[in-house]
């Protein structure tokens, strides 16, 4: 699956996720997300089970359903998705 991308180079371990406009891949390890506003990210796999996260996909199960189509929705604005994944990579 193709992806755009706004900053270039490969996910270091605990580096912040990717924010997406150029067409790219998805690396290994990594599940990507569209906000609630539109924007995707590339998230590392090992953040899945950190409780923010876990709270945020709950969300997203209430909201859209565990069948979603297509790339995984976040039901938050960007921001706010951008800063619960820099706290999970810190921890």
């Amino acid at each position: 699956m193709a992806w755009k991308k706004k900053t270039g180079g490969e996910l270091s371990p605990g580096a912040s996720p990717r924010y997406s406009d150029e067409r790219e891949k998805v690396p290994r390890g990594h599940v990507p997300m569209i906000t609630g506003c539109g924007e995707r990210m590339m998230v590392p796999v090992r953040l899945l089970t950190h409780p923010c996260i876990a709270e945020l996909l709950d969300m997203a199960a209430q909201q859209y359903g565990y069948g979603q189509p297509g790339v995984l929705r976040i039901p938050c604005d960007a921001g706010h998705f951008r800063a619960v994944v820099d706290s999970a990579l810190q921890s």
